[in-house]
């Protein structure tokens, strides 16, 4: 497959949305699949709503996930000539028309159609105006659509999708500022920068017969066409911003890793066989278009979850250990990528399925935590007061504090008070201030000496014996 380019080209209005990241993830991997080249263009032309800050959120989200790309990014504002030198040429080819219809006017010839139960679109009737007719009045520049025949959309996902040309509107290419519209400005972008395969969401193929036309009215060469289902939310429908986290951004402050999302996104609508997890190398070789899916994909959170935490458990525990001191720093803990930090991401993150969850968790290393009211009640009685003092008193001399010093010592103390207590859960409660927690030895260890003894006994004068 020689010479295949593709690109992601987001409006920069806001974050980079989870669909939007799917979308460029696929261009990037069906490009280097075929050793083609993969480009990032900024479509920044409504100047009202693009803003740098939405630009830094979309390279940011980009890099963050390993989504690289090979030329760019392109700002279509830069590009601004470009775009006015094609729409002079179709108008003196006669294929633009001026057009000084008011927004009043189209509103209420729109009302119109409606009551008619008519499909609201331009009625074309500055399509034929006389030459110099629009002179000095505020006017558009209209693509003068072909009024019969069909429009063929050959679409390497869904086959040939075809659309009646009387249905489609006499589109606005230049607005009454001279500014560019999206559906002009992209068929412009895409032929000069060589896009062979213009590969996005399905809520972009009403476009295409629009951008088809342009195309052959420009005289630029076909790419490919190709629109991927959407994702929708789990009660059905699109990504709800109401209802749903739809940016990279919000699950990049939730403690997700990069290697998650682009597996689980990559996942929502491309499979190879019941092959769960990828490598970067493995998505490269094996991504088609043929194994990805005609349907909607549902994004479901508690997959999503349980992705990273497989991604968790299968990390360097020290370079989670350096990715996880923000989270704690959110919690108010100072830390920094130690030995005894990695320890202690050893111990967590069997249970953690994000980088928030483990940094709640790793809480009362930290410092002591309130002890639950009902593990405290079930635990933490009158009884076990003297066995928790002796324990401590015990482990104060305990030198060095190893996890078979430790154990050795425990035994003795339960020998001493009677051989038949479980000491375990308790100890647990005094230490972390509840009832599930890694494994108790291996929680001493990390705490140390000197805190092990000052939490027993802080706990032994809670219970007031």
């Amino acid at each position: 497959m020689p010479n295949v380019v593709t690109r992601f080209a987001p409006s920069p209005t806001g974050y980079l949305h989870i669909g939007g990241a799917r979308t460029a993830l696929f261009n990037r991997l069906y490009a280097r699949h075929a050793g083609g080249r993969f480009i990032l263009r900024i479509e920044d032309t409504d100047r009202e709503r693009s803003t740098p800050e939405a630009v830094r959120a979309i390279l940011d989200g980009m890099t963050w996930l390993g989504i690289t790309w090979d030329d760019g990014p392109y700002f279509q504002m830069e590009r601004m000539e470009s775009y006015r030198k094609e729409a002079e040429r179709l108008l003196r080819e006669g294929k633009a028309y001026r057009c000084v219809c008011t927004k009043e006017e189209l509103d209420a010839r729109r009302e119109e159609m409606a009551a008619r139960k008519e499909k609201p679109r331009y009625d074309g009737r500055c399509r034929d105006l006389a030459p110099g007719a629009t002179e000095g009045k505020p006017c558009v520049l209209r693509f003068k659509s072909p009024r019969t025949g069909q429009t063929v959309v050959h679409d390497l996902l869904r086959g040939d999708v075809v659309y009646e040309n009387a249905e489609l509107d006499d589109l606005v290419l230049l607005r009454t500022d001279g500014s560019p519209t999206y559906n002009f400005v992209v068929v412009i972008d895409d032929a000069s920068m060589g896009i062979t395969h213009v590969l996005r969401g399905d809520d972009h193929l009403n476009n295409t017969p629009k951008q088809v036309l342009l195309y052959e009215a420009l005289g630029y060469p076909l790419p490919r066409f190709g629109h991927f289902p959407l994702i929708h939310g789990m009660e059905g429908g699109k990504l709800s911003k109401r209802q749903d986290d739809v940016s990279v951004t919000a699950y990049r402050e939730k403690g997700y890793l990069p290697e998650a999302m682009v597996n689980y996104l990559v996942r929502l609508g491309w499979g190879h066989g019941d092959q769960e997890f990828f490598s970067e190398e493995e998505m490269i070789r094996l991504f088609s278009l043929e194994h990805v899916g005609r349907s909607p994909s549902k994004f479901n959170l508690e997959k999503l979850r349980n992705v990273n935490a497989h991604y968790v458990r299968s990390a360097d525990p020290s370079l989670v250990a350096a990715l996880l001191v923000p989270f704690l720093a959110n919690r108010g803990i100072e830390a920094a990528p130690t030995p005894r930090l990695t320890a202690i991401v050893g111990t967590l993150r069997e249970r953690a399925r994000t980088l928030e969850e483990m940094a709640e968790s790793a809480e009362f290393y930290f410092r002591e935590k309130p002890t639950d009211p009902k593990a405290a009640a079930k635990f933490l009685t009158p009884a076990i007061a003297p066995v928790l003092r002796d324990i401590a008193d015990s482990f104060s001399s305990l030198d060095p504090f190893t996890i078979a010093g430790m154990e050795e010592t425990l035994h003795a103390v339960v020998e001493r008070h009677g051989g038949n207590l479980k000491i375990h859960q308790p100890i647990r409660v005094a230490l972390t201030g509840g009832t599930a927690s890694p494994g108790l030895f291996e929680v001493m260890e990390i705490l140390g000496r000197d805190e092990v003894v000052r939490r027993l006994r802080g706990a032994v004068e809670r219970i007031g014996a």
